[in-house]
């Protein structure tokens, strides 16, 4: 994230156009905003205190929210911080196009993440009941099938790295058949999935991609219906339209994907970096989601979450807030606020009071799908691989970030054949 040239401590507060446009502002895209997010979120904060005036892709001005409290006050007052994008006075007058890569995370779309109030509640319902009836319906053996069949492709040869030949795709083949896609549809959605998320001018070609494979996925569905996700949005009594049904196929896909194939590859990476964790889920002496707590707290799949729209002028973390603003929230900064953490070293075990889950109405539905495929794919690969271990220095794994996460780049394992 490239900090240009500071304002300074005591610069006036409030919009974030009035902190300079693009002068003096800390962008959080592009090729230096990859190296060192917490160091940047350290930095906004010694700064501008617990929210801070950013630059989003395209210098498009946005606030920062990085205090724990701050976080929690945006999440759970949709009146005062909506979803609904429309309210956004930049894209209302013209200054973001509705072709800008960052309207694929940002811009308003006919799902339950877009709206507030009754909108919300009458579509979130069509999605939370089918995510309980797919998760009751062995999602764990989904798992189970498709986390073998990955490691048959590697077990022969002692080596594998774990990101590129597990984590990146295991879970948007398990989606394939939550959705009732075809399996070899899988590792194409999941770079999609990726592209979207990174920005730039590629993710709108992956979303047109992504939206496309939806749309024959719904039309077959309706001719030839079946016990998957798909049918169950078309067939549920909220009775969705054909824009609703796509954008929350979509929804799921993108999030539920991205998310846990982060997730999944940060949770690897704290096992393998501790050989007492390690011995311990091996042994059944540890409780993976003791491992997954840890990493919801310090490396959340989603380190800043997208967006919030200020309804009214109103003050925020010392700061001024104008009708109209985009708030993003800062997940990962939140969680390592040092007016709720002092010591990021000290345990946090049994405190599920993260915000890796997001919070309020829009709090993630699907964290029981996510919780089976990382405890499943867990245990799969550890009973599978015996004598697995890490093949280089734990300070030799690196992270790429972008404006929305941090992700694992790599993690090479050696194991016994």
């Amino acid at each position: 994230m490239n900090d240009q040239p500071s304002n300074g401590p005591d610069a006036p507060r409030g919009c974030p156009v009035a902190h300079g446009g693009g002068d003096g502002l800390t962008r959080l895209y592009g090729p230096d905003a990859a190296i060192d997010p917490l160091g940047i979120y350290a930095r906004l904060r010694k700064q501008h205190g617990p929210v801070a005036p950013v630059l989003l892709e395209g210098d498009v001005p946005a606030w920062l929210v990085l205090g724990y409290r701050e976080n929690r006050r945006v999440l759970d007052n949709p009146r005062q911080f909506s979803r609904d994008s429309r309210t956004w006075r930049d894209w209302k007058e013209g200054r973001v196009e509705n072709t800008s890569p960052l309207m694929q995370m940002v811009g308003w779309r006919p799902d339950c993440v877009s709206q507030d109030g009754e909108p919300h509640r009458r579509l979130r319902g069509a999605v939370t009941d089918n995510l309980q009836a797919v998760a009751s319906r062995g999602i764990r053996r989904h798992v189970a099938h498709f986390a073998n069949k990955q490691i048959d492709a590697f077990a022969g040869r002692g080596s594998a790295d774990l990101v590129a030949e597990y984590a990146e795709y295991l879970p948007m083949l398990v989606l394939t058949r939550v959705f009732g896609l075809a399996e070899s549809e899988g590792r194409r959605l999941a770079e999609s999935c990726a592209q979207v998320m990174k920005g730039g001018a590629e993710a709108l070609t992956h979303n047109d991609s992504i939206m496309r494979i939806l749309g024959e996925l719904a039309e077959r569905k309706r001719v030839e219906p079946a016990s998957d996700f798909t049918t169950g949005l078309l067939e549920h009594h909220a009775d969705l339209d054909d824009d609703e049904i796509l954008n929350h196929l979509r929804l799921v896909l993108i999030t539920a994907h991205i998310t846990t194939s982060n997730l999944l590859a940060r949770v690897l990476q704290l096992v393998l970096t501790d050989a007492n964790r390690l011995a311990g889920l091996v042994s059944g002496q540890l409780n993976i989601s003791a491992v997954v707590e840890e990493v919801m707290w310090n490396t959340p799949p989603l380190a800043v979450l997208p967006g919030r729209f200020a309804t009214a002028d109103l003050e925020l973390g010392g700061h001024r807030i104008q009708e109209g603003d985009l708030l993003v929230l800062g997940l990962t900064a939140g969680n390592v606020d040092p007016e709720i953490r002092p010591d990021v070293g000290i345990s946090v075990h049994g405190n599920q009071s993260h915000l890796a889950f997001s919070g309020g109405p829009h709090e993630c539905p699907g964290q029981s799908i996510g919780q089976a495929i990382i405890e499943t794919a867990v245990d799969v690969l550890l009973h599978r691989l015996p004598g697995l271990r890490l093949a280089v220095a734990p300070e030799e794994l690196t992270s790429t970030a972008s404006t929305w996460e941090a992700r694992l780049d790599r993690l090479p394992v050696g194991f016994a054949v």
